[in-house]
C-alpha cells in the first residue's frame, strides 16, 4: 500500500473528514516518527511495533564493478520490530487461508504406446 493509498483508503472509511485533513494527518504522523528517529529517540506504537534507529559501524566495502576496496562509513538505519498484536494478525490471517499451488508444474502428457 502506497502513502496516497492509504490517504484514499481513510477518506473512503472516514467521509466526515476532508481529504486535505487526512493528507495533514498522515503527513503529520510520519514526520514525528521520522524526527523523533532523527533524534535518536524510539518510537512505540502499542500493539502495531517499535522504531528505532540502529547503529551500523563503519567497515571495508568493495566496488562490485572493479573489485577495489572502498571505505564504507558507519551509519544509523531505521528499524522496525513488530508487536504481538500485528504479528498475531498477520500469522493469524495467512493460516486460515490456503497456499496457491505451484504455477511452475505443467501437466505431462499421456504416452501412448
Amino acid at each position: 500500500m502506497t502513502k496516497s493509498e492509504l490517504i484514499a483508503q481513510l477518506a473512503a472509511e472516514n467521509p466526515h473528514l476532508r481529504q486535505p485533513d487526512i493528507e495533514l494527518i498522515v503527513a503529520t504522523i510520519f514526520d514525528e516518527i521520522t524526527a523523533a528517529l532523527a533524534r535518536g529517540d524510539r518510537v512505540e506504537l502499542r500493539g502495531f511495533g517499535a522504531f528505532s534507529a540502529k547503529r551500523r559501524d563503519a567497515r571495508t566495502g568493495r566496488n562490485p564493478r572493479t573489485g577495489a576496496t572502498v571505505p564504507v562509513a558507519g551509519k544509523a538505519v531505521p528499524y522496525f520490530k513488530p508487536g504481538k498484536e500485528l504479528r498475531e494478525r498477520i500469522n493469524g490471517a495467512a493460516a486460515g487461508r490456503r497456499a496457491p499451488a505451484p504455477a511452475s508444474a505443467a501437466p505431462v502428457p499421456a504416452t501412448v504406446e
